[in-house]
């Protein structure tokens, strides 16, 4: 779902001797991505990151299929991550519906501390099992029916605090010139995406690296 044009990244292959691999993952691991397979931002965006810590942003929309496809890799891939990588997931909205309502979702969850439990569940409901979740009380029927307390939940989803998180959103999916999605920005200072990668595994590859060049340069 994203306009931008991409380049493959291809692993080279047939280097022998252990001395000589060392050598090269020594200097793979600062090595910049091929031109083409992200972007440098012109002006750095916000961060939230602690210090010492690389932020790196998931922009990601639940009725988006290129994101259900994604998830099991940037899932796996966030479960391993160094100490010193700060993970966030940012929802965002392309037309208000019903991008909205899936965004409010995503950051009620978060309130409550279920995102773990429940991204996976919520993309299954929408791809696979065909839930329309674009409404509200159809969207805490299904929360309720996962376990969570449907009160606590919509006091969540109806907060006011959810109103600065949106905002939030809203400004990082500009400063990132977000246009579409799954697309990763990182540490403020670059963006990758699925499509400008060419796959779920080259983007995460491109993207440690890009953390690997953020550690470098700080």
């Amino acid at each position: 779902m994203n306009r931008r044009e991409f380049s493959i990244w291809a692993a080279s292959s047939g280097v022998a001797g252990s001395a000589l691999l060392t050598h090269v993952a020594a200097h793979a691991q600062y090595a910049m991505p091929p031109e083409g397979s992200f972007v440098k931002l012109a002006r750095r965006a916000p961060t939230k990151a602690p210090k010492g810590q690389v932020e790196v942003l998931e922009f990601f929309w639940y009725g988006c299929p290129h994101c259900n496809a994604f998830e099991p890799f940037i899932e796996a891939w966030a479960a391993k991550l160094p100490s010193d990588v700060f993970f966030r997931r940012i929802p965002v909205i392309f037309r208000e519906n019903p991008f909205a309502i899936h965004q409010r979702l995503y950051f009620a969850l978060e309130a409550l501390g279920e995102v773990k439990n429940m991204q996976r569940k919520v993309f299954n409901a929408i791809h696979v099992d065909q839930k329309r979740l674009d409404e509200r009380n159809a969207i805490a029927d299904f929360v309720a029916a996962n376990g969570i307390d449907r009160t606590k939940f919509l006091e969540a989803f109806d907060s006011p605090s959810i109103k600065d998180k949106r905002e939030e959103a809203r400004q990082l999916a500009d400063a990132y010139k977000i246009d579409g999605v799954p697309a990763l920005g990182i540490g403020g200072q670059y963006f990758t995406s699925v499509s400008q990668a060419g796959s779920h595994e080259k983007a995460l590859t491109i993207t440690n690296a890009l953390i690997a060049q953020v550690r470098r340069t700080r």
